[in-house]
């Protein structure tokens, strides 16, 4: 594996969304700011990670010839989609505990949300394309 420079572009606004979601979200909270780049990096390595094993299960979920797996495929799909989110609080408080407070569930969505469409419309602004992992 390779460090590309979209990947610090990635890093980059993803430290940017954080440092915004801290100081408009009281229940989000970073201490400094070297904490909070710490946190765009493990944001990057999560998402890169959950956004693999989804292009994964949705290749099975295509593939499928039965309906059983299909079905069972598309639950696993929906069981990452609502876990990713539970992974990322818990790597975050086992990496940083108290230093690092992203609020519940629905903040920690929304962050994810707002990072996978930053993400996005970087990508879109800088070279004209889609993320080629289908993660936005």
């Amino acid at each position: 594996m390779r460090l590309r420079a979209v990947d610090l572009v990635d890093v980059f606004v993803y430290l940017v969304v954080l440092g915004l979601f801290t100081q408009f979200f009281p229940a989000v909270i970073t201490e400094s700011f070297l904490v909070s780049l710490l946190t765009a990096v493990l944001f990057k390595l999560a998402l890169e990670v959950i956004a693999w094993l989804k292009s994964r299960i949705i290749d099975r979920v295509r593939s499928a010839r039965t309906p059983a797996r299909k079905a069972m495929n598309t639950a696993l799909l929906m069981v990452l989609g609502g876990g990713s989110k539970f992974l990322i609080l818990w790597l975050t408080d086992l990496l940083f505990g108290d230093a690092v407070q992203l609020g519940g569930f629905f903040s920690v969505t929304l962050l994810i949300v707002v990072l996978m469409a930053a993400r996005f419309g970087i990508r879109l602004l800088v070279d004209g394309t889609r993320p080629r992992d289908g993660s936005a």
